[in-house]
């Protein structure tokens, strides 16, 4: 099997959660393979992720150049392409940044490429089995990837167990000077920081989110009163957002909001991965719908197979007689 990479997002120099379970994802491919991450960015920042990331990886290639001070896949991609040896895989968490950086960089190295990967079921020789879901994922199929010339694989966040062993004790490799000339054609204008409502979901240890299985406005109310209950905050899924039955800032996902709670209860929510990429740091989730075979069910630590119209009220009693 071909030699394993994951590239590493990071923020304000702390790695981001996908970091760990890329590197379980990695395991899935080859047991023990030695898996190298890669890190870009510029500074001390760059440092401390790739300090703390080693702890998970035998080694972590770290490329330092004032054009990756800021995400930009343009540059990281040129960057990629100079230093991915031949017949390379590379995971990618399948966020908005990965799914910019991975399909061209297949393109230039000339590998598989495979979106919204939500399993990886093993190899066969030079062969990848992997899962996939489609059709808001009513729909599991099963793919097989030719990684004989290599592979890009862009992983759904949450649907591989971090692995929080830390203890590969690997070392930083500096690869700066390999990574040539990153002159791209964008260029960073600013940063725009979410709006923040009455509540900052951010924030909140616990959380209980609502998506169209609310079915209308008015049963808001009933996921209210449950939150209240539960000393939670309330939040929701991008339909409910767009109907504007909730404010913007309450909205977890890819396009709302960043969250990491500690119990986290979808309700009537599918769990499609843009909503599942704005949940971080692995919550205690607990899912209710009506849908048995909806996706949410396949990350969640507790899943119950219900109305939430009917559900909602007989939990909320239950809480209050506690």
């Amino acid at each position: 099997m071909a030699q394993i990479f994951t590239y590493i997002t990071h923020k304000g120099g702390v790695a981001d959660d996908t970091a760990l379970e890329l590197a379980a994802a990695a395991k899935k491919i080859d047991a023990g393979a030695a898996v190298t991450a890669i890190v870009t960015g510029t500074g001390s920042d760059l440092d401390a992720v790739c300090n703390d990331v080693a702890a998970s990886y035998s080694e972590v290639w770290k490329i330092d150049n004032p054009a990756l001070a800021y995400p930009n896949a343009e540059a990281v991609r040129k960057a990629l392409i100079n230093i991915l040896p031949a017949g390379a895989i590379l995971l990618l968490p399948h966020d908005t940044f990965g799914m910019d950086l991975g399909p061209g960089l297949s393109i230039k190295t000339n590998s598989a490429f495979v979106a919204d990967v939500a399993d990886i079921e093993g190899t066969d020789g030079t062969t990848l089995k992997l899962v996939r879901q489609e059709f808001s994922g009513q729909v599991s199929t099963h793919v097989t990837c030719d990684a004989s010339a290599g592979a890009i694989l862009n992983i759904r966040p949450g649907v591989c167990k971090a692995d929080e062993s830390k203890s590969a004790g690997g070392k930083v490799v500096d690869k700066s000077g390999n990574a040539g000339d990153l002159k791209a054609g964008r260029k960073f204008l600013e940063m725009v920081q979410a709006e923040v409502g009455d509540v900052d979901i951010t924030k909140s240890d616990v959380l209980v989110s609502v998506g169209r299985g609310i079915e209308e406005q008015d049963n808001i109310e009933i996921a209210k009163e449950l939150a209240e209950a539960m000393g939670a905050d309330l939040s929701c899924s991008r339909p409910i957002v767009d109907a504007k039955w909730m404010e913007k800032s309450r909205q977890v996902g890819t396009s709302g909001q960043t969250v990491k709670p500690k119990v986290y209860m979808a309700m009537g929510i599918s769990g499609s991965f843009q909503h599942l990429g704005g949940i971080k740091g692995s919550p205690y989730m607990i899912a209710v719908n009506k849908n048995p075979k909806a996706p949410i069910f396949q990350v969640a630590d507790v899943g119950i197979v219900a109305n939430i119209l009917e559900f909602m009220p007989e939990l909320t009693e239950k809480i209050k007689e506690l």
